[in-house]
C-alpha cells in the first residue's frame, strides 16, 4: 500500500494503517535524529516525540508534501528542540572555508565504499560538522529530499540551505581526503603563490 493510501485510513481512524507508516520510517527518524544528535537516548526521544505529533496532527496533513517529507520536518523541527536546549545556534559566516588538505585518493571511491571502516569514518565526519550543516546535509543528500523540501523541513530560504550544503560538503570531502588521500599527490594551500 502506499503512504497516501495508508494516511486516507490513518486519517479516517484506522490504527493500523498509523502502525504501518510509523513500521515503514521509524528507523530513519531515529537514523536522522541519531546523526543530528549523536545520542541514542535524545534520537529515541525524538523518534517517540516525531511520532506523537504526527498522530496529533495527522487530520490537518493536507499531502502538498509527501508523507515522508513531513514527516521528516516534525522529526527536524523535534531535533533541533533539543539543540537550542544544548546550546545557542552561533551566528554563521559568510566565508566559504579553503580545504587544507588537497589530494588524489589512493583508492577509487567505490572500492572505498566497500569498506566496513569507510561507514565508520563517514559517521565519525558527519558528527564532526556543525549540527546546522549536518541536518541540511543529511535532509539533502542522506534522506534524499530536494532542495525545496528541506528549505520547508528547516524552516531555511533556499539560498540558505545551498550554503549550508554546500559547506557541509566541502567539510566532509577535507575530512575524507586527510583519511583516504594520497600524501605524494598532495597539494598544500597557496602552494602556487
Amino acid at each position: 500500500m502506499t503512504d497516501a493510501v495508508l494516511v486516507q485510513h490513518a486519517q479516517a481512524g484506522g490504527l493500523a494503517a498509523f502502525e504501518e507508516l510509523v513500521t515503514r520510517y521509524e528507523r530513519r527518524v531515529y537514523s536522522l535524529a541519531y546523526r543530528m544528535l549523536a545520542n541514542a537516548h535524545d534520537a529515541e526521544d525524538v523518534t517517540q516525540q516525531t511520532f506523537i505529533s504526527a498522530v496529533e496532527h495527522l487530520p490537518e496533513f493536507r499531502g502538498e508534501a509527501s508523507f515522508y517529507t513531513w514527516l521528516m520536518r516534525i522529526a527536524s523541527h523535534a531535533g533541533l528542540k533539543i539543540i537550542r536546549k544544548r546550546q545557542g545556534l552561533p551566528t554563521e559566516s559568510l566565508e566559504i572555508p579553503h580545504p587544507e588538505f588537497i589530494a588524489t585518493w589512493k583508492e577509487s571511491p567505490a572500492r572505498l565504499a566497500q569498506q566496513h571502516e569507510t561507514g565508520q569514518l563517514i559517521e565519525t565526519a558527519l558528527g564532526e560538522l556543525d549540527e546546522k550543516h549536518r541536518l541540511v546535509f543529511l535532509l539533502r543528500d542522506v534522506e534524499g529530499l530536494s532542495v525545496k523540501e528541506t528549505a520547508e523541513a528547516t524552516g531555511l530560504t533556499e539560498a540558505n540551505v545551498k550554503v549550508r550544503l554546500l559547506r557541509a560538503r566541502l567539510q566532509l570531502r577535507e575530512k575524507l581526503t586527510e583519511a583516504f588521500g594520497d600524501p605524494a599527490t598532495r597539494i598544500w594551500p597557496h602552494a602556487h603563490a
